[in-house]
């Protein structure tokens, strides 16, 4: 009896112990779905969250790659510029150069104009490029000393130009390539125009020194440079008053020329001679002018005196033709 009890008691006892078990492993186990299907709902949410942030950043990104970049003066205002290059709002300063561009065209996919640090190793070449123009400026004042003329200094720059443009595609034998086949096809030869191909092209040394001294204002604003480098598209006047000197002077020596020449001309169209007794047309045109078979002009200038160039009279008094 006691054995059964004892061993019925026991047999509680282990299911007890066996419903507290499924209870102690049933409830973690429901509290851990519960958690983990908590989890994962916040996980999708943070998820979705941080997409969402992802793409907003990203769109905001390219409107501030696209909208916050803004030249003070406009590219597209200035004619020079806009043959040159296009409106592209992927391009890292807004601009890129246009396939219809005579001088940029060749750029077009020379390299990525949307990729940033491509953009900025040619801005850093541009800059180079711009800091050795300054040795024309230096050049011309050194002329200038010296007395040289505008034709003389244009002749010079120009061909310094092209020398400092060859020598910015250092180390670049790509770009360097690049100009040359672009000056062979615009100007027929790798180095570049000659001064009397540009003078042939803008009719004066002045503009030929001033185009010399600007930049393609195209490329400046492809790279960044436009604002930087504005004023020299409007080239300085400091020129101005040497072409003027020159054209003042060379206007006053044919003035000059030309007074002295009608003054002579009036001089010798006022001279007139007296007939004498014995003169005839022939003998005044050889004493006065050197050569009697003149002696025709000498009538056409006085055919209201004389009726007939074989009659003339003592006392007439004629107008000589210039000696």
């Amino acid at each position: 009896m006691y054995t059964k009890k004892s061993m019925h008691r026991q047999h509680l006892s282990l299911l007890a112990a066996l419903l507290i078990l499924i209870m102690s492993v049933s409830a973690p186990t429901s509290v851990f779905a519960s958690e983990s299907s908590d989890a994962g709902t916040e996980s999708a949410a943070d998820i979705s969250t941080q997409s969402s942030a992802a793409s907003s950043t990203q769109s905001a990104a390219d409107e501030a790659r696209t909208d916050s970049f803004h030249y003070q003066h406009n590219p597209m205002e200035n004619p020079n510029a806009a043959k040159d290059i296009v409106v592209n709002p992927e391009a890292v300063y807004g601009y890129s150069p246009s396939p219809d561009s005579v001088r940029l065209k060749q750029y077009v996919d020379a390299i990525d104009w949307t990729d940033a640090d491509a953009v900025a190793a040619g801005r850093k070449e541009r800059e180079e490029y711009h800091e050795s123009m300054s040795a024309l400026y230096r050049m011309i004042e050194d002329m200038l000393g010296k007395g040289k003329n505008v034709e003389e200094i244009a002749r010079a720059v120009s061909k310094a130009r092209n020398d400092i443009r060859l020598a910015s595609y250092d180390g670049n034998p790509e770009g360097l390539k690049l100009v040359k086949e672009s000056n062979l096809q615009t100007f027929g030869q790798e180095e570049g125009p000659t001064p009397d191909q540009l003078y042939e092209k803008y009719g004066s040394w002045q503009t030929v020194i001033e185009k010399a001294l600007s930049s393609n204002p195209g490329m400046d604003a492809c790279l960044g440079l436009y604002d930087e480098y504005y004023d020299t598209y409007d080239i300085p006047d400091r020129l101005n008053a040497l072409q003027n000197e020159d054209e003042s002077n060379s206007a006053d020596a044919q003035t000059d020329t030309s007074d002295e020449a009608e003054s002579q001309k009036a001089s010798d169209s006022s001279r007139t001679y007296t007939v004498k007794k014995g003169d005839c047309l022939w003998n005044i045109a050889a004493s006065e002018l050197g050569d009697g078979s003149r002696w025709q002009e000498i009538y056409e200038l006085n055919q209201g005196k004389i009726d007939n160039p074989r009659l003339i009279y003592t006392g007439q008094e004629f107008v000589l033709p210039a000696a």
